[in-house]
């Protein structure tokens, strides 16, 4: 199964996360957007998995040792891609982030998997494959980003299938912090 480890966000948060994503949808030329119900901040992929190796995971993720802490969201961007960009929204760290996704990497490169060698830079993608008119206004994206903080208390393993279409994440295990 393909697996990451993420974190999700309450019915609120997730209203207002929605109307970023409408904003930006409305005034792209095409793209593909992130789903309400698909929106979170990843923290490790992991890609396929065997279902065997499934405690492993759930050890890594009990064994995180960082309290529960509020996440603001931070102005929005968007990473050049060919074939159009990836626009995300940003995230205010102040280093708890850094610190679960530290701990995870090195929990479960001792129990065998493979790390991503690129740097972790937070954020949730809402646009992908997304292409703007010339006259976009990156400036007004950054600004339409809801001003509002959630607070982290629990980090989830997601499952991510196809269903009749469309890409669905489930969540199969979840650990406090």
């Amino acid at each position: 199964m393909r697996l990451f480890i993420a974190i999700n966000f309450n019915e609120v948060i997730k209203d207002h996360l929605t109307d970023a994503v409408a904003w930006l949808k409305s005034n792209s030329t095409s793209g593909k957007f992130t789903r309400r119900e698909n929106l979170h901040i990843t923290l490790v992929f992991l890609g396929e998995v065997d279902e065997h190796r499934l405690p492993l995971i759930h050890e890594a993720m009990n064994g995180i040792c960082c309290r529960p802490f509020q996440l603001a969201f931070d102005g929005g961007g968007s990473f050049k891609r060919r074939g159009g960009d990836i626009y995300w929204i940003g995230i205010e760290d102040q280093g708890y982030l850094h610190q679960i996704y530290q701990q995870l990497g090195e929990k479960l490169a001792r129990s065998g998997f493979d790390q991503e060698k690129r740097p972790f830079k937070p954020h949730l993608t809402i646009g992908r494959q997304v292409i703007v008119p010339a006259e976009f206004d990156q400036n007004k994206f950054s600004q339409i980003i809801p001003p509002v903080k959630t607070d982290v208390n629990r980090i989830s393993l997601m499952k991510s299938e196809r269903i009749q279409g469309q890409l669905v994440y489930t969540e199969i295990y979840a650990a406090d912090l």
